[in-house]
């Protein structure tokens, strides 16, 4: 039977671990949620994209799951969305059938949020009752899990700043939502990959340097993720629509980039601001990331070497599709499209800095 935790030395295995089986069953589990959640990130991205996030004024956890029903449902619901400035500066004109669509995307956006709560909690309270889980790895699943319920709050408190003095929800808080997915959806391909059996890597040289860069680039990516949420809350892609130069030069004018006083709110609040971090944050994960395959390829090769190839050539694909979507000022399709592979590079980039975090803890640096 292989073992799939590994117990200090120092520390006598009380209890026999877990069977492969069951590794692999709770493998499989959190594998099931991080698809989930990727599906949840696109459907918001599609919500942002229509215009769809404020159609739902209310916050019902329970009774909310269900759509409205009748004619009379849906004009009280058209009615709520009317008393919010979206509407009325944005949509005066809109009709109760347009109202159904953009509400179809909220609710179905809302309503897989419950759908991932209750496939985590469901199969965690399963396992911890059969007792297939190890102690171990239970502060970690529950930690996931308090994450599943902050990020139910966050995104009412999300929504809730679009509903009264603003006609879109304020970008910070866009970026926040964006960031818990994000974090829910790594950590779990982060516990997923330490369970099973694990195949060492054998790194001579380098152990440390190679793992540490592999989680800069991982932390990067986190950073890049909410730089992108900004661009897309103050709508930033739909200006400067050019590449490489931005306003005809590759860093724009301070008129431009710091127009607002204090100086550090323009990072949040300016769009040709917001738009240049994305940019640069991109540049220097390609150039990290092709200096990290250089060192992977020169000290150890193998695998090591084929991870950071394979994380260097997501992050080059990330950073051409961005490069298209800016010069096609969006659509729909580039924009989904973007957002979906962000969450392809943050996969390769978990799974890459946890395989040799794993390499160095191994080796006992």
């Amino acid at each position: 039977m292989t073992e799939w935790i590994h117990f200090p030395a120092h520390t006598p295995a009380i209890v026999a671990p877990p069977s492969e089986e069951t590794a692999t069953d709770v493998r499989l589990w959190l594998w099931i949620v991080a698809g989930l959640v990727v599906l949840m990130v696109i459907v918001g991205g599609a919500t942002r994209l229509t215009e769809s996030g404020l159609s739902i004024t209310q916050w019902k956890p329970i009774s909310g799951v269900l759509p409205p029903l009748s004619e009379a449902q849906w004009s009280a619901a058209f009615e709520d969305y009317k008393k919010i400035p979206q509407y009325r500066e944005m949509f005066p004109d809109m009709e109760l059938a347009r109202f159904k669509v953009i509400y179809a995307w909220e609710w179905s956006h809302r309503l897989l949020g419950r759908l991932i709560g209750v496939a985590f909690a469901l199969p965690l309270a399963f396992f911890w009752l059969r007792g297939r889980l190890p102690r171990r790895l239970k502060p970690k699943l529950i930690g996931i899990l308090a994450l599943g319920a902050l990020q139910g709050a966050v995104g009412w408190w999300m929504v809730s700043s679009g509903l009264a003095h603003r006609v879109e929800v304020v970008q910070e808080r866009l970026a926040i939502h964006l960031l818990l997915a994000a974090l829910i959806f790594s950590s779990c391909l982060w516990v997923a990959a330490g369970l099973g059996p694990q195949r060492p890597l054998v790194i001579e040289h380098g152990r440390k340097r190679l793992s540490a860069v592999a989680t800069l680039l991982l932390v990067l990516v986190f950073v890049q993720l909410g730089a992108g949420a900004l661009v897309a809350g103050l709508r930033a892609g739909l200006i400067y629509n050019t590449w490489p130069l931005m306003d005809g030069a590759f860093v724009p004018p301070a008129e431009a980039l710091l127009p607002v006083s204090p100086w550090w709110l323009n990072v949040v609040d300016t769009g040709a601001t917001v738009q240049f971090d994305h940019r640069m944050l991109a540049y220097l994960l390609l150039a990290l990331s092709l200096l990290h395959l250089v060192d992977a390829e020169g000290t150890v090769g193998g695998r090591v070497g084929r991870g950071a190839g394979v994380l260097f050539g997501h992050i080059g694909a990330q950073a051409a599709l961005g490069i298209a979507t800016v010069l096609l000022a969006a659509p729909l399709w580039a924009a989904l499209s973007h957002q979906a592979l962000a969450m392809g590079v943050l996969a390769i980039a978990t799974l890459h800095a946890r395989r040799l975090r794993a390499a160095v803890s191994s080796s006992g640096e």
